[in-house]
């Protein structure tokens, strides 16, 4: 029996849990979709295209890739 690993299992990791550096206990998916409502000046649509990039992501390019947004 084949086990199935979600791939966007990182985004529902708490920010604390992903990143040293945090102390955030949000999930990274919200945070991203927090840094995005912020810079779009709360406009859902813009930021729903934007978070959208993210759940597209590999793991690998994932994590780096978020850091680089919210570090």
């Amino acid at each position: 029996m084949a086990v199935s690993v979600d791939k966007t299992s990182l985004l529902d990791m708490r920010m604390n849990e992903v990143f040293d550096w945090s102390d955030s206990t949000l999930p990274v998916r919200d945070a991203i979709w927090d840094h995005f409502m912020e810079a779009s000046n709360h406009n859902t649509d813009k930021t729903a295209v934007e978070a959208k990039k993210y759940e597209d992501m590999s793991e690998a390019d994932l994590k780096p890739a978020v850091e680089k947004l919210l570090k």
